[in-house]
């Protein structure tokens, strides 16, 4: 096991796509789709789905930050979804499907808002994704994992995972394992 390993905890919508993504980048040990941005226990996917909690779709990943940086891991979470839709990625809305990191320390707080003003300056529409202080995250049932790797064949991952990891492979290649 690493012991130099670093977590990050992003929200970019469905944790499926999320996860998918960071799979496949080199350095990142592990990704555990789950739930983030509230304190109530409580964090399982139809209490969030259904809104009775604040928590929002997210994963959490175990990365070597001598491989990737933190900031890479931000670019690619900002490119590969949209951060400019207010609790809303693709058919998916309300604030569950918000887009947030979810920051450990001052060091990723300073980093997330460098890699945002540095996204934001291309694009037309502003930023939304939120900054949170990071206080806890809760796996998702075990169904739940794994979903792209384990059902590629779904409907779910032929319309919406397959186009968004065709648009990842092309614009981070040089970061694929």
């Amino acid at each position: 096991m690493n012991n130099n390993l670093e977590q990050a905890t992003l929200a970019g919508g469905c944790y499926w796509c999320t996860e998918a993504v960071f799979q496949n980048l080199k350095g990142v040990e592990k990704v555990v789709s789950g739930f983030s941005g509230d304190t109530q226990e409580k964090a399982d996917y139809y209490a969030v789905a259904s809104g009775q909690t604040k928590h929002a779709e997210a994963i959490q990943i175990d990365f070597d930050p001598t491989v990737i940086s933190f900031e890479t891991l931000l670019k690619v979470h900002l490119t590969t979804h949209n951060p400019t839709t207010l609790n809303k990625q693709g058919a998916d809305t309300g604030p569950q499907y918000r887009s947030a990191i979810f920051y450990h320390n001052e060091t990723q707080l300073k980093t997330a808002k460098s890699v945002i003003a540095e996204i934001q300056a291309a694009l037309d529409s502003p930023v939304v994704t939120t900054l949170e202080p990071y206080e806890a995250f809760y796996a998702a049932d075990d169904e739940h994992q794994n979903f792209y790797r384990d059902n590629p064949e779904s409907l779910y991952c032929q319309a919406v995972i397959i186009p968004k990891m065709k648009k990842f492979h092309d614009q981070w290649s040089a970061y694929l394992k």
